[in-house]
């Protein structure tokens, strides 16, 4: 299967918003708390996001906070997985935030997830975060060194 990889938009929202919502894992309690003002918020004034597409449908999407050096959301819809989307839109969002100054970028995302042991392979360094989240930061030398990019 072939992707494009693209920055984000306002017309991706309702598809980013639809990934958001169709993932098994790192559920939203309240699928209300993330609003299409967010999303906009982290187009153009506090970040950037970006899209893989497949046959012109969104597929994938990636956000980072350039205001705080870290990645706000990273979502791959479900079937899929396992294509190395996340790892690519990852490498942008990542690539992006230190071509921009930033020394460290971080996130946080639930423990004992498959989110978690992804970070955790990319090289990230892992933290507990509370109850049942753990946090993860990443430095750029760090991203320099790790071999899977």
């Amino acid at each position: 299967m072939t992707y494009l990889f693209r920055q984000a938009g306002s017309s991706d929202i309702p598809a980013m918003s639809r990934i958001r919502l169709s993932v098994a894992e790192n559920v939203l309690s309240d699928p209300t708390s993330i609003t299409n003002a967010m999303y906009e918020d982290f187009l153009d004034r506090s970040g950037r996001g970006w899209v893989a597409e497949s046959n012109g449908e969104i597929v994938a999407f990636c956000y980072a906070n350039s205001t705080n050096a870290s990645i706000w959301a990273l979502f791959v819809r479900p079937d899929h997985e396992g294509q190395g989307l996340g790892k690519t839109l990852l490498g942008l969002a990542v690539d992006w935030l230190f071509s921009i100054g930033h020394e460290r970028v971080e996130l946080t995302t639930a423990a004992n997830t498959r989110a978690d042991r992804f970070y955790a392979a990319q090289g990230w360094v892992r933290q507990a975060a509370g109850a049942s989240d753990v946090a993860y930061s990443l430095t750029r030398v760090g991203w320099a060194l790790v071999p899977t990019r």
